[in-house]
């Protein structure tokens, strides 16, 4: 069987001030041409359809127009809600949907439910691991400890309960999750509660191919477990990456031959960095004059009227960054924003009770509730989120 396996479309997002709609447009044109093309048998999508819980009316036109697509070309649609999703609003209709070919699991109690297709060697069952919040679904699975590894084993332990009811049935799961091996970047959700986000790849063991999501780097963590990465680039650490699809054929022994497709670019992304002075005379950088641009100034003092500067020359710069090499000059010319790249909650929550304490940083019993309110913070924003 040809299977297709994508995710992270992230649906309504931009790419700073740039619209990413038509862009988007052009991917689902080139999914929907793939599938026809390479004769697919059905396409997975590993979680975060949309960006967010409740997404612009142009988002979901674009799903809506995707889905008839491969509808009408007989293509089967199986696809999770991610941690970007609002699981109630992305299931809505899903057993209507199911009847159409469109096979939505957003549901974590029928992660064990699989939707089976079959080809000349017989039925494979695809088993769909919606994103799983610890706190949410602990009662749902029994499990002691709201962990990612300690809800996603109970989720595949039903997993391969279930196949074991199926003898030579070949398998494929969807999950949403970090796993331990994956390479993240910048424009990924945190889903860390207190740093154990990570789920061992061994979860994972006793099905055929695990189809991942979340992660917006295309890779393989084995042979038979892979993350297709996002179709576009939605942050300049995604710079270097190669956007893709994987297009996999399981074979009658479950054994998986993965292969990549590559996704249409809108508009190569760079970074460079410098004194403004330097960059507004290099001439080894005129080819970057049609590029998505990421500038990191080094200059000492602030140069006024920097992003106007800049963007004489480079008309698709879109971000600026301060990061002076006068370190005595530093703290004063760098912004808050700044300030806190490459911080994660915790490690803010931290600075700032040092800032306002004359530099004495919170103790093990302070980080311990500062710890504790975060974590509440996030589990109710997921809670609202999954409210309809």
């Amino acid at each position: 069987m040809r299977l297709l396996h994508t995710s992270d479309w992230h649906l309504g997002r931009g790419f700073h001030r740039v619209s990413l709609r038509d862009a988007q447009e052009r991917f689902l044109d080139h999914l929907v041409a793939t599938a026809r093309e390479e004769k697919v048998d059905a396409v997975l999508v590993a979680g975060d359809v949309y960006d967010r819980a409740v997404p612009p009316l142009s988002a979901v036109e674009l799903f809506d127009d995707a889905l008839h697509r491969l509808g009408a070309l007989g293509v089967p649609t199986i696809m999770i809600s991610g941690n970007h999703d609002s699981a109630r609003r992305l299931g809505v209709g899903a057993g209507l949907l199911g009847r159409a070919g469109v096979h939505l699991r957003t549901d974590p109690a029928g992660c064990a439910n699989p939707v089976l297709l079959a080809d000349e060697h017989g039925e494979i069952a695809f088993y769909g691991l919606p994103y799983l919040e610890p706190s949410l679904v602990r009662t749902e699975f029994d499990v002691e400890h709201a962990g990612h590894a300690a809800v996603l084993g109970a989720a595949m332990d039903r997993v391969r309960a279930d196949l074991a009811t199926r003898p030579g049935t070949r398998s494929v799961v969807l999950a949403h999750a970090f796993v331990v091996g994956g390479e993240p970047c910048d424009s990924e959700r945190d889903i860390t509660a207190g740093g154990v986000a990570a789920v061992p790849v061994g979860v994972f063991g006793g099905v055929d191919y695990v189809a991942l999501g979340h992660l917006h780097r295309c890779q393989s963590l084995s042979e038979r477990v892979r993350y297709s990465g996002s179709p576009l680039a939605y942050s300049f650490s995604e710079a270097d990456h190669r956007k893709s699809m994987w297009l996999l054929d399981l074979g009658p022994d479950g054994r998986p031959h993965a292969e990549r497709i590559d996704c249409p670019v809108p508009r190569r992304l760079a970074r460079v960095r410098g004194g403004i002075e330097e960059l507004l005379a290099d001439q080894a950088l005129a080819p970057l004059a049609d590029a998505w641009l990421e500038v990191t100034l080094t200059d000492a003092v602030r140069p006024a009227d920097a992003m106007a500067r800049l963007a004489e020359r480079f008309p698709h710069v879109l971000n600026l960054v301060f990061d002076p090499e006068d370190t005595d000059h530093a703290d004063g010319a760098l912004g808050y924003a700044d300030r806190l790249r490459g911080r994660d909650d915790h490690q803010i929550t931290a600075d700032f009770v040092a800032h306002v304490r004359g530099g004495r940083g919170p103790d093990d019993a302070e980080r311990a509730l500062l710890r504790d309110a975060l974590e509440t913070a996030r589990v109710h924003e997921a809670a609202r989120e999954a409210t309809p």
